[in-house]
């Protein structure tokens, strides 16, 4: 799997582009910008874009999709608790204080835990992690997690957006923590990381932690 990171948006959101290298199919999670960027990447590649996928629906990680859709055709991918959020991104953008004139995507389609993707032979598997939103997912290939903005690097995503619970949240680390420590996360923001350091350094719940 070829996996690329772009940063985009108005608050440096990483944009994953990820292919297969057998098929050529590809997926772009968390879509938070430019899509000419991606596209450019993908005709380097000679790749074909398969799918458009969501962590969650927060503003910054879905202002470049319009955009793609208009380009491709293809619908957006959300969990069905998320979808909400996408559908009222305007209201999102003045509610955060920014002043922008973005439509949210028209064709959104939904999904649930344990959905999966294919991209060839590949799969991209659906962990439902709720706690930064309703609707927050990571998504699993390989060795590979995207994680959102519920896992970063020494950190977690917030919780006191509207419909976030850090109740929630805790369970959701508690989940991914059962997960190889060798799996490389890639988070929403920031630089990746993986499992088993984020076991053991996290500030909220790593084995240092007292919380």
């Amino acid at each position: 799997m070829i996996i690329k990171t772009f940063p985009m948006g108005l608050i440096r959101t990483n944009a994953y582009l990820l292919i297969d290298e057998k098929s050529k199919e590809a997926a772009v999670i968390d879509l938070g910008g430019d899509f000419e960027v991606i596209k450019d990447e993908i005709e380097k590649y000679q790749a074909k874009l398969k799918f458009i996928l969501n962590t969650h629906g927060h503003f910054d990680h879905i202002m470049g999709e319009k955009e793609a859709q208009e380009i491709t055709g293809l619908p957006v991918y959300i969990h069905e608790e998320d979808k909400y959020l996408v559908e009222n991104l305007p209201k999102q953008l003045e509610k955060f204080g920014f002043v922008a004139n973005a439509q949210p995507p028209e064709d959104i389609k939904t999904f649930n835990q344990n959905d999966i993707f294919k991209l060839g032979d590949s799969e991209i598997s659906v962990i439902h992690t709720p706690g930064h939103t309703p609707g927050s997912v990571c998504f699993l290939t390989g060795k590979n997690l995207f994680s959102g903005d519920t896992l970063f690097y020494t950190s977690v995503g917030r919780t006191d957006f509207e419909g976030g619970s850090f109740a929630r949240l805790s369970d959701s680390i508690k989940k991914l923590f059962t997960l190889d420590d060798d799996i490389t996360v890639y988070p929403g923001h920031d630089t990746k990381t993986t499992i088993g350091y984020e076991k053991k350094y996290n500030c909220y719940f790593g084995s240092q932690s007292s919380i």
